[in-house]
């Protein structure tokens, strides 16, 4: 009985959407909670705790940037379209939860954290906190270093209300008495020049007891009565604007797209507001006036206790050499097959697997390195998404090409944030002869792809790199991936086929192994999903592990919920937004979700099937989002070889399954509870762990 109501269920739901999916905004920032109890864990290191409050910070940025301005915008985002109601809604409950979450988050800072770091001789100084000697070098700083580079403006009809750079700090100030030409301007507004620093490190003769630090907002707060001779400043407030920041070409219309974005990447700054952060002392009518001048809600406001743009604190990070104070070193392992050997010779013989960061990077810096040199190589195909400003990859490549090969880049110019790497890496390539493309319009190229072609023995061979993350060489230290490197022929080839399809934008032929998205991803997932029901509803045991960034696509869940319904053991590992319900008699009772967040950013997308013993493990750039499968361009692929199969269930999904230490475990209505050691089990972190086995911690 039950079985046939959940199929009808899955089907044609007749519940109503809540009882079946997650909210996503909610979600998304029950993340953002997990982060932040990062932060508040004593057993963390200390200036890693204020690290996590940045990182929440940054996060909660680009929801505002990209998903509340989105929603915001026009009811649209990544494809969806939200009614009226439920986009209200919507907006509500993640208005009422980001407050909750920044209010917690500035308790942790000013609580905590300060405190704390006060403790271990790092101080960070309000003015009031400051003795004569320390405020005379400060005033110093400030007439030297600040003042000349700040423009008060006061608003009158000839000077309006200034332009606000995105997430910009700024000072509203409001003023007595009359102006020199004896009108009443009564508010100024002060722009910080963001070409100085936000945290700025006093001498070491006047820090007492360790070092001392000041912000900028700090030393402008305490010298902005000297910007308005004659007039006395009754109330000022520093305050911060998020602008909308998602960029918007037609790509259908404009007829050279990296013109098009360098066009949009100027006008970024200027967006439409909205949200506003202003201090928390911050006069309720001053801040109703800066609502009015961006035509932001009041919903919308955040009057924090601190600096508004807490991520500025990761400078202060940067200054203070206490190793005790955070994470021990590591440092990765260089797979000892691959020390001092011919890269080609050993990939050519077997599949490579490499799992990062517990194992180094750099052998796929040198197997695109050596082949940029080896005379053999005649082509080099790349994907690149994100590789940051400076990347040895990129200077690879750019020397190949100066070198005379064909070298074929797939640069996604839309990368959101990396626009403008992206854009000065395709010129710079360009001019080295490089032949660059930007993927195929209205899809980003996402799949994370590298081919050699190599000249041997008179006949053309192929070496492939598959990953699931980046070619970001700073990334690459704290996110977990995996990579393949490969000179299977059957697989390379197929790699070779869809650049193929990418540069010619031809159909591309059938693959055999490689799941391509948007032709054929989700119904292969889906297939996969529907094979471990079929094993099941025969009576044998149908077993599916997947991890990933996101679960939010809907046809993946209701097989998902349908494999339940048969039986399947599904276990999922999801670091963030998941709108599956798990644990719901008659519906998913059979699905557990996970989510960890530890010292290193879970990225890895996995996806395994016992489908009857065989195992089957695929590895993949994808999440299961409806973006991911429809809207870019994506690749799952196939582990073939046994051994390296069993390395991908036994590092990338077992460890993760057991971890009682960073693992959270979500309920059917939608809480996290974070996992503990039971009985007499010990405390196990699956990172840890794969520290331990697979890297060596620095002396």
């Amino acid at each position: 009985m039950h079985k046939k109501v959940i199929a009808e269920a899955v089907s044609a739901p007749v519940l109503p959407q809540s009882a079946i999916y997650l909210n996503r905004e909610l979600s998304q920032l029950a993340f953002n909670r997990r982060v932040l109890a990062q932060a508040e864990n004593p057993d963390v290191p200390l200036l890693e705790r204020l690290k996590y409050l940045c990182i929440v910070s940054n996060n909660l940025d680009e929801l505002f940037e990209v998903r509340i301005a989105s929603l915001l915008a026009n009811n649209h985002i990544e494809g969806e379209f939200i009614e009226p109601p439920a986009l209200s809604a919507a907006l509500a409950v993640a208005g009422a939860e980001c407050h909750q979450i920044v209010e917690r988050q500035y308790r942790v800072l000013n609580e905590s954290v300060l405190p704390q770091l006060a403790q271990e001789g790092i101080h960070l100084l309000r003015d009031q906190d400051r003795n004569d000697a320390q405020r005379a070098w400060v005033k110093a700083y400030f007439d030297r270093e600040v003042r000349p580079l700040l423009t008060p403006i006061g608003l009158d009809p000839a000077h309006p209300f200034p332009q606000v750079v995105n997430k910009s700090l700024n000072f509203i100030v409001e003023l007595s008495g009359k102006d020199a030409f004896g009108r009443g301007t009564a508010i100024a507004i002060l722009k910080a020049p963001r070409v100085l620093p936000r945290v700025i490190q006093l001498p070491a003769e006047l820090s007492r007891n360790g070092v001392s630090f000041c912000l900028l907002s700090s030393i402008i707060h305490a010298h902005i009565n000297d910007l308005f001779s004659g007039r006395e400043v009754l109330a000022y407030s520093q305050f911060r604007v998020t602008r909308n920041s998602d960029l918007w070409v037609d790509e259908e219309e404009v007829k050279n797209l990296r013109q098009a974005l360098q066009g949009e990447l100027q006008s970024r700054n200027f967006g439409v507001a909205v949200r506003l952060e202003v201090a928390k002392n911050c006069p309720p009518h001053l801040s109703q006036f800066l609502l009015e001048q961006f035509s932001i809600d009041k919903n919308r406001l955040y009057a924090v206790d601190g600096p508004v743009n807490m991520v500025r604190l990761s400078e202060l990070i940067d200054h203070v050499t206490k190793p005790e104070l955070r994470f021990p070193p590591y440092s990765p392992m260089y797979p000892p097959k691959l020390a001092n050997a011919d890269l080609f010779a050993v990939i050519g013989k077997h599949d490579v697997l490499l799992h990062h960061p517990f194992q180094s990077f750099q052998p796929v810096l040198e197997f695109i390195r050596s082949a940029a040199q080896d005379p053999d190589v005649v082509a080099i195909k790349q994907t690149i998404y994100r590789t940051g400003m400076n990347s040895d990859l990129m200077e690879s490549l750019i020397l190949a090409a100066q070198r005379g090969k064909e070298v074929t880049v797939v640069v996604e110019l839309m990368a959101r944030f990396d626009e403008e790497a992206n854009i000065n890496w395709a010129d710079r390539l360009e001019r080295a002869g490089a032949q660059v493309v930007y993927g195929v319009v209205g899809l980003k190229t996402h799949a994370k792809l590298a081919l050699v072609i190599r000249r041997e023995a008179g006949a053309l061979r192929y070496y492939a790199h598959m990953g699931t993350g980046n070619y970001h060489p700073s990334t690459t230290k704290f996110y977990t991936d995996f990579g393949l490197l490969t000179a299977n022929p059957a697989i390379s080839t197929e790699v070779n086929e869809v650049f193929i399809h990418l540069t010619s934008l031809t159909k591309p032929k059938k693959l055999e192994h490689l799941w391509l998205a948007p032709f054929a991803l989700q119904k292969e997932f889906i297939r996969a999903i529907r094979n471990e029901a079929k094993i099941a509803r025969l009576g044998r045991p149908g077993h599916i592990i997947a991890k990933m960034n996101a679960l939010l696509d809907e046809s993946v869940i209701r097989a998902l919920y349908a494999a339940s319904a048969d039986g399947v053991k599904i276990d999922l590992i999801v670091r963030g937004a998941c709108a599956l319900r798990p644990g719901v008699p008659g519906l998913s009772e059979n699905i557990r979700v996970r989510s960890i967040v530890g010292r290193f950013l879970e990225h890895s997308r996995i996806y395994y099937f016992r489908n009857n013993l065989a195992h089957d493990v695929y590895l993949s750039s994808a999440d299961w989002m409806n973006r991911n499968l429809f809207r870019r361009i994506e690749v799952a692929f196939p582990v073939l070889d046994p051994a390296l199969k069993k390395r991908v269930i036994t590092e990338g999904l077992n460890p993760y399954l057991k971890d009682n230490s960073n693992s959270w475990e979500l309920d059917s209505n939608g809480v996290y509870q974070k996992r503990k050691p039971r009985g007499k089990s010990g405390a196990f972190s699956a990172q840890q762990h794969l520290m331990q086995v697979l890297g060596s911690p620095v002396e």
